[in-house]
């Protein structure tokens, strides 16, 4: 389908079951594949990223068996792939590059990377220069510091110290943390400059704790992996709903509750999840939604004003979610202003001037920074066509401006399957018209 026309919503309500996390399914995947032991995975998420992960740990050699509905059984191979030798391809999913090329950097075998032309836009000159300080002999095969990569096998020093840029993306952390056992060494991870996205840190320790590994931290600036630990199953695991995911619904409710909707609940996903994008609850409420919170749900219930409160925040800890901050600002009471969100220049796109272009179809007066985003909402928002940039938060975030009373066109839909195929439907499902 090569555009989507959203009539506007007249109103929204009801409840969503969540799909599960990307970036707890493809974590959790490659844990289970580095594990000794049999691992079920409950509620994996389907599409494309996990898609992009499964066939790369099967071309590796890992038996991956499909179980129930969105179950996984993954028979890990105590931390050696049984295929040495192996061409993947990983489309524009950072959440199965990153951790695959530190984890076969170690693994002492001949391999190609590569994905889709803007996956080979973002850098990697931070991870391979991290992993080349360890002895990991990687070479580049297009342009220096980006993706496609070479690895063979290198000389690779266990037990001493490794340093990592932090201020450009958090998967180059999360990929050293996930592959160093593999060296059954103690190993140091220095972190230079400001940690981006430090939720997603959180969610990394999180779960290689669940398969047996503790790593010890002095604050965000160094983390030891220890020496003589492999991952281990727990036998099962269930995935989480995905908080980013979650924030759609939830903004829709929000906008909804301005002009009388009835609550949005979404579950899968609460108090007690180990997502950073959960505190997308926190610019809600303060932007002056009613929230309720359970410990695997979250409602937004209504608001007593007509209009949303503008916001001025730091967004450094939740980038996802903040691109649906972005679109709520078109219906606040004023300009707000998205700060600390560099890391959008490195995603599926650039985020920041791809979400400035779209904002000003609607009408919004949008200026923009290195790392900032201001908003000024318009009087009335104007019906558009909206350009998605092949990112599927492009096109979710937008989706919402139905919500505003005018129709929306939302180009290249089929987007969303990186991470929600479905996510169209399950939004005309609490959606009238």
């Amino acid at each position: 389908m090569d555009y989507l026309d959203l009539a506007p919503i007249s109103r929204v309500g009801g409840t969503v079951k969540l799909p599960g996390s990307k970036s707890i399914s493809n974590r959790t995947l490659l844990l289970a594949a580095l594990a000794a032991g049999e691992t079920r995975i409950h509620d994996v998420l389907d599409s494309d990223d996990t898609r992009y992960m499964l066939d790369a740990l099967r071309k590796l050699g890992i038996v991956c068996e499909a179980g129930g509905a969105h179950e996984v059984r993954v028979r890990g191979a105590s931390g050696v792939f049984p295929n040495k030798n192996a061409e993947l391809f990983l489309g524009n999913a950072g959440t199965a590059f990153r951790p695959l090329t530190a984890a076969l950097a170690l693994s002492c075998g001949e391999y190609r990377l590569s994905g889709v032309a803007r996956m080979h836009e973002r850098p990697i000159k931070d991870l391979v220069d991290a992993l080349a300080s360890l002895g990991a002999d990687i070479a580049y095969l297009g342009t220096p510091g980006y993706p496609p990569l070479a690895i063979h096998p290198g000389k690779v020093r266990a037990g001493s110290e490794v340093r990592v840029r932090g201020d450009v993306s958090s998967q180059f952390l999360t990929a050293l943390l996930m592959s160093l056992p593999l060296l059954s060494a103690r190993t140091i991870i220095k972190v230079d400059g400001e940690l981006v996205s430090k939720p997603y840190v959180d969610i990394t320790l999180n779960l290689m704790q669940r398969f047996g590994v503790t790593v010890a931290r002095d604050g965000w600036s160094a983390f030891t992996v220890p020496g003589a630990a492999g991952f281990k199953s727990p036998g099962e695991i269930y995935v989480e709903g995905d908080a980013s995911a979650a924030s759609y619904f939830l903004a829709a409710g929000a906008i909804g509750a301005l002009s009388g909707g009835a609550p949005v609940r979404v579950e899968g996903v609460g108090q007690a999840s180990i997502q950073g994008d959960v505190r997308f609850v926190e610019a809600l409420r303060n932007m002056g939604a009613v929230v309720e919170m359970g410990a695997n749900w979250i409602a937004v219930t209504g608001g007593p004003a007509r209009k949303l409160r503008a916001i001025d925040a730091d967004f450094n800890h939740i980038p996802d979610a903040a691109m649906t901050v972005a679109i709520l600002a078109l219906f606040a009471d004023g300009p707000s202003t998205l700060r600390n969100i560099g890391s959008w220049r490195v995603k599926e796109t650039d985020r920041i001037a791809a979400m400035a272009t779209e904002l000003r179809k609607v009408g919004a007066q949008v200026e923009e920074g290195a790392d900032w985003l201001k908003i000024a909402p318009p009087a009335a928002l104007t019906p558009a066509t909206i350009d998605t940039y092949d990112d599927h938060r492009m096109a979710m975030c937008f989706s919402l401006v139905a919500l505003g009373g005018v129709a929306v066109r939302i180009n290249d839909p089929g987007c969303v399957a990186k991470t929600f195929p479905d996510y169209f439907s399950v939004l005309a499902g609490i959606s009238g018209h």
